[in-house]
């Protein structure tokens, strides 16, 4: 959701003009994560207090801001020590306005600033205490609570480190959250944790480092032996224990390093490659150049070395090149996003497909009661997408839930249930959620993300990457059809042993090889949406029918047409038509029909027929030279013909295209939909 982006230059000469530019172009990096407001935090030219620039809109505002503003903040000053901090607000406590934008500040003198990400679910109890203390607050956020608690407790604990102030704090805050502070009691320091949401380094020498991991130590710091825990008096906050464990990465002998703290590898990786993805819990801390990281609750599994990871992201690959926008880049990427997901899993020659991220589980997942998979919005979709699919090829029970409803049932979950968790970003907060109930319950996990080093990833037994590449537009598109294939490639591996299913699976992996000629053939198809756009911009309302293995094209449909477009639109079983939305249909509504040919033909055909018989006017989907469907409206939209399970990643094309057409021609912001963020990193 939020964006949160933060630089440190130790001995590494600087203007302050450099480092604005750099925090601004990094909120730029992050401004698909959605957003309503924004803002940095640098020192001011005299060093003795800080400078807090913050506006309500986009990041461009922000930038012209600081530009009206370049001789008070000392634009051209060379500095070779400084923090600065920076951060897109996506709107949860308060209204998007420039007293709510972060950073937030702990009082007028600006003591200490802190950027979040994520929600604290306890701010209420906390303000009440500071308010008894005499604080007094000037935003409607949960994040100035913690800027004011690590004020209080500087106060009451001059003697405190940095990091250690930080580790009071956030042990008493309850929720999900990413944070990164400054202060102007600690120049040149910078300390950021999380718990929940997505954070990492990323680190840039002048040399290359000498190792590629950085060992854990567990036990109490020697230096903090003589702190214990204190008795707390009344009204008073308890002083609690310090952290576990400590890891230090020192730079080279040059002592020449930059430090680049953000929420995404897409705001660091034009600076560099090399970054280290925090767990929950961690504290990490700069001081004279050196990042130590600290462990405030030591986990059963924690590894004993932290990994610095070399990233694989390009730059040009987040850039928009000559797309007018992300999404429909991405659109476009389809036939080579497909190919990279089944690249070095599926070998057409043999037949054989090895997805080495749950190759070891397969028995065991062979043994399970059920399969359950579990995700919000798009991928949820992808799940309904391949369930009947799942379901012929294992002979095991599929459950599929929406996320946010799994907690709220208090599920029953099994040990010898295996649940796969569906997310693009690997931080969606629900799916997280979920995943943490189950594995609690002693379920295996499989985890089906986007992103490397995500929390899904990191917390899940086994998992596939689905290799889709970087998404940077709101609305997902290339990661819907990439996380299709890869539950497609994993109902085959299930299915590899079974004779009765040889010439099933033959045409399936026959069909994944034929995709990317024929995703590419459905692509030509947009100047044709195009058109089709136009006629249906001004209507309030779509539907959007099918049956069987394009219902779940129906829902992704209609929640892009609502994501992008702002118009009312639903996805509909075509089965379910005569009991209710049948009511719906005259000459005036828009109704798209996906009608191909498969088991369920004759059964969407007549769906078709009563649409018509009542007047409407339907838009189909169909299979190339179908002209008895053609033979029903003078609007249709023809696809190759592929094996019944694969239909849905080819008819869901048209949908995406015509969900960023009609938003186009409706003025709508395609990347960055209203009031939606990429990463839902909050409940």
């Amino acid at each position: 959701m939020c964006g949160i982006f933060a630089y440190l230059n130790y001995l590494t000469p600087k203007t302050r003009l450099e480092i604005l530019e750099l925090l601004v172009n990094g909120l730029k990096r992050l401004e698909y994560r959605g957003y309503d407001s924004a803002g940095v935090a640098i020192d001011t030219p005299d060093g003795k207090d800080m400078a807090l620039v913050k506006k309500n809109g986009k990041v461009k505002i922000l930038e012209d801001e600081i530009a009206s503003r370049r001789d008070e903040l000392g634009a051209n000053e060379t500095v070779n020590i400084h923090v600065g901090i920076a951060h897109t607000r996506w709107a949860t406590h308060g209204v998007p306005n420039v007293a709510n934008s972060h950073p937030q500040r702990s009082d007028a003198g600006h003591s200490f600033v802190v950027v979040h990400n994520g929600i604290v679910t306890n701010y209420k109890e906390v303000k009440t205490f500071l308010e008894k203390q005499g604080h007094k607050f000037e935003s409607d956020t949960d994040t100035e609570i913690i800027a004011k608690l690590i004020h209080h407790l500087y106060e009451k604990h001059p003697t405190y480190s940095f990091r250690e102030l930080v580790e009071q704090v956030i042990q008493q805050l309850e929720g999900a959250f990413a944070l990164c502070f400054k202060s102007k009691h600690f120049p040149g320091e910078c300390v950021a944790t999380r718990r929940g949401s997505p954070l990492l380094v990323g680190i840039k020498t002048k040399n290359r480092l000498e190792t590629d991991h950085i060992p854990i130590l567990y036990g109490k710091d020697g230096d903090n032996n003589h702190q214990e825990h204190r008795p707390h008096g009344r009204g008073e906050l308890p002083t609690l224990p310090r952290s576990e464990s400590t890891s230090e990465f020192q730079p080279l002998e040059d002592k020449e390093v930059e430090y680049f703290f953000a929420s995404d590898a897409s705001a660091v990786i034009e600076h560099t490659n090399r970054v280290i993805y925090f767990e929950d819990y961690d504290v990490a801390a700069v001081k004279d150049g050196v990042l130590s990281i600290h462990r405030l609750k030591r986990l059963t599994d924690d590894p004993h070395a932290r990994e610095i990871t070399t990233l694989k992201l390009q730059l040009q690959e987040i850039m928009k090149g000559s797309y007018s926008y992300f999404m429909q880049k991405e659109i476009f990427e389809q036939p080579e996003s497909v190919v990279n997901t089944m690249r070095g899993r599926l070998n057409f020659e043999d037949g054989t497909i090895t997805l080495g991220g749950i190759k070891e589980y397969i028995p065991e997942i062979k043994r399970c009661r059920r399969l359950m998979l579990i995700a919000c919005g798009t991928s949820y979709h992808s799940a309904v997408a391949t369930r009947q699919l799942l379901e012929e090829l294992t002979e095991l029970p599929v459950m599929v839930e929406l996320a946010s409803d799994f907690l709220d049932r208090t599920t029953p979950v099994f040990r010898d249930d295996v649940c796969f968790f569906i997310s693009q970003s690997g931080e969606t907060a629900d799916t997280l959620m979920a995943l943490r109930y189950c594995k609690l319950r002693g379920a295996l996990i499989v985890g089906i993300t986007n992103t490397v080093g995500s929390s899904i990833c990191r917390e899940s037994h086994c998992g596939v990457h689905v290799n889709a590449g970087p998404e940077i537009g709101v609305a997902s598109t290339k990661a819907y059809t990439s996380q299709f294939i890869s539950l497609v490639m994993f109902a085959l591996v299930m299915s590899e042993d079974r004779i009765s299913l040889r010439q099933r699976r033959h045409e399936i992996i026959n069909g994944l090889k034929q995709l990317e000629s024929q995703i590419k053939q459905v692509l030509k198809l947009d100047q044709k949406v195009l058109e089709l756009a136009k006629e249906l911009y001004n209507q309030k309302s779509l539907l959007i029918m099918g049956r069987g293995y394009n219902f779940a094209t129906c829902l992704e449909g209609a929640l892009k047409v609502k994501e992008l477009t702002y118009m009312h639109s639903e996805g509909i079983m075509a089965g379910e038509l005569k009991h209710g939305p049948l009511a719906l249909i005259d000459d005036s509504m828009p109704v798209m029909m996906i009608v191909m040919r498969d088991p369920v033909y004759i059964k969407c055909m007549n769906a078709l027929q009563q649409v018509t018989a009542r007047e409407g006017r339907p838009i189909v989907i169909c299979e190339e030279g179908d002209k008895e469907t053609m033979s029903f409206t003078d609007r249709a939209l023809e696809v190759p013909r592929t094996v019944d399970c694969l239909q849905g990643i080819l008819t869901v094309i048209p949908m995406q295209l015509l969900s960023y057409h009609i938003a186009v021609l409706r003025g709508c912001n395609v990347d960055c939909p209203r009031n939606l963020a990429k990463s839902v990193t909050v409940e």
